[in-house]
Order: C-alpha cells, then structure tokens, then sequence
C-alpha cells in the first residue's frame, strides 16, 4: 500500500472512478534525527509563485532552459524568472488551470490543462502561439522531440502534436483499468521512438511517424483481491542512458532493466515505486513505496547500498547535484545524500507545504517548489 500521499489518490480516484474510502498509511513518517553535515544549503533567492499546486496538488513542475527557469501555478499564472538573481523576466495570466509540469525547449513553452488543452507558448514574452485539444486532462509535462510533442492525458490516451503548429499527427490509446493512481505515466521521448507506461502495468514504445507500437511487454502483474491492492501504474517516467538501456519502475510491481530497441530484459527486482528513477554512470538511484532510497549497480540490478532514515517522508524523485542525491519530503524539507554511501551530508526547510515536486539542479545549485508555491534556489556550500 501506499504512504500516506496514496490519501490524496484515493480522493481523487472518487472522482475518476466512483471509488471512495479513507487509506491508512503503512509507512508513518520517521522522525528526523541528527546527523553529521558536510554541507550547508544556503538560500540565494525565493519567489512565490502564485497560487502554487493547489489542494489537488497538481504536478506542475518547473522547467529551465538558458539560465531561465519556468515556472506555474494552478489557476495559470506563469513566470519566467532569472535563475541566478530570481529577477522576473515576464508574467503571463493563462486563465485557465494548469494542471501538467512545464517543458521548456527550444525557445518554446509547453503545458497541459485540466479541461485537456496544450498550450505552447514563447519562451520569450509567455505569449500563446498555439493551443490545441487532447482527449482528457493533461498531468504529464508534454515531451518533445525536434518535430513533435507527445502528449499522455489521464485517459490514456497517447496524442502526438506538430510543435510548430498543435496540429495533431496521431493518437494512440491504451487500455486503462477501473482504478488508477493519481497522475500518470511521463513518456520518455527521442526522435524515432516514444516509450509510453501504463495504468495497466504495460510499456511500449510507439513509431514517432506513425504511432504504431514497435513492441510491448507487461511489467507489473495485478494481484490481490482488491482494486487496491492490483494497481500497476507506471507512473514514473521511463529513464534511457545514452546506450540504450532502459529502466522502468511499477507499482506493486517490479523495476526493470531492458534493451530499448528490442525490449529485452536484462535484469529485474520485485519493487514497487511510482517514482521515476535516476542513472548516474553505472549507478542507479531509486525510491520504494516505503520511501527506502536505493542504489544499484545499473549494469546487473545488483544493491549496492540503502537508506531508511526517511521511509515514510513522501520523497519526490531522486534529482542530482555535485556528487549527492536531492529530495525533497512532505514537511517541506530538502535533503542531501551522499551518493556513493546512501549517508545523509545536508538538510534545510523550504516552506512547511511540503515538496512534492523532483527539485530542478544545475551544478551547485539547487530549485526546490513548495507546494503552496514557494519556489527557493539554494546553493550548495561546504562546511570547512
């Protein structure tokens, strides 16, 4: 079962699915303890950002590209901010909800909306160039390639959209079960090929030209007696190293290492996660149900090291900065790993809202979103 984040699936899952009940957590937080930090985070600007994710906790994360981050609130303020001071460089009124994360590449702006609509806009002014209709709200941050946007909306259904246009190029759909987590699956996207999960615990990956599926295979299996207990969701974005190799969590199921072009496997563990992992090199970071942190041997799945100081903290996904894994947790808190040992080096608060959102880096630095919109960079700093 999940950790007490699985309260705010269950109430929305009333809503998608007629389903109602109160979820008991399996893993209460932990209490944080002391420990020896190597490292201080201190802050070197903080803007709030609007509204910040509503009582729904919407998955709108922030996005950067040229030294610019991007960033939005639930009833559509968007703002583009310098990363190094936090200056305002524009703000735009979408008036509309933002539901989806951001995505900010070449020179465009993309995001989804929860009456389903994608919206491009200019990275330079926030002005719309185009928005375009899906079949269904939009939680995944829409994925580009240099031709099109691939788009997951809670349905399902996959849409591929021109980027210059919004025109639609194909549409594929999945089958979606009765009961699903709250959000869905980010495709992982290059230029021939997308890889898509599935509320069903199915992955495939899709012909970029066509939207015809190259090849499929089931990564989690439904079991138990309840609705509950079978969901599969791949709900975390499928993670491709510049090799090939292709690493996919499920819940109640397992994380899996496959060759992408053939689907291959090559090497499993029974683990259940709903959060997208991280590859360092040969290392492999992810997070479980339990909120336990690991690291693996990406080559053979074998452990490598584990951490349970934070189980049942509600951790975002692992992000990376200067040799340490980031995190953040439902108290607001931001934590620092020591990468190679799993050991806790550095921790500061950002807003008691909490951080639901993976943390954006960038060497040193790091931009952590707070749930009531509070968004704080904070630099990396040795302890001498």
């Amino acid at each position: 079962m999940k950790t007490p984040m699985f309260v705010i699936m269950v109430a929305t899952l009333t809503l998608l699915a007629g389903c109602a009940g109160k979820v008991e957590p399996q893993y209460p937080p932990k209490d944080l303890t002391s420990f020896d930090a190597t490292v201080e985070l201190d802050s070197a600007w903080s803007q709030r950002i609007g509204e910040g994710l509503g009582r729904a906790r919407y998955p709108i994360s922030a996005a950067s590209e040229d030294g610019v981050i991007y960033a939005a609130d639930t009833e559509g303020r968007v703002v583009a901010l310098e990363a190094n001071s936090g200056d305002t460089r524009w703000e735009k009124n979408l008036d509309t909800a933002i539901s989806s994360g951001l995505t900010a590449i070449g020179g465009g702006l993309y995001l989804g909306t929860r009456n389903g609509e994608v919206l491009a806009l200019s990275q330079d002014d926030g002005e719309i160039q185009w928005r375009s209709r899906v079949s269904s709200e939009v939680l995944a941050a829409p994925q580009a390639n240099s031709r099109l946007l691939i788009v997951q909306s809670v349905d399902g259904a996959v849409t591929a959209l021109d980027r210059a246009t919004g025109d639609e190029r194909w549409v594929y759909t999945g089958s979606q079960p009765a009961l699903t987590l709250r959000g869905t699956g980010t495709p992982q996207v290059i230029e021939p090929v997308s890889f898509v999960g599935f509320a069903n615990g199915r992955l495939a990956t899709l012909d970029n030209r066509s939207g015809q599926s190259l090849w499929e295979m089931r990564v989690a299996v439904p079991q138990g007696r309840s609705e509950v207990d079978r969901l599969v969701d791949l709900d975390g974005q499928p993670v491709l190293t510049p090799d090939g190799r292709l690493y996919v969590t499920s819940y109640n199921g397992r994380l899996v290492a496959l060759e992408a072009t053939s689907g291959e496997m090559l090497w499993e563990r029974e683990q259940s996660s709903y959060l997208t992992p991280l590859v360092v090199g040969d290392h492999l970071f992810t997070v479980n149900d339990a909120g336990h942190v690991l690291a693996m041997d990406a080559l053979s799945g074998r452990e490598i090291w584990r951490s349970t100081d934070l189980e049942g903290r509600w951790l975002t996904s692992p992000a990376f900065a200067d040799g340490r894994l980031v995190f953040g947790d439902f108290e607001g808190y931001v934590h620092l790993l020591d990468a190679s040992s799993g050991d806790i080096v550095g921790r500061t608060q950002v807003n008691g809202s909490g951080i639901s959102l993976r943390p954006l880096t960038e060497g040193r630095r790091i931009y952590a979103q707070a749930n009531d919109g509070r968004l704080e960079a904070l630099q990396i700093r040795e302890i001498q």
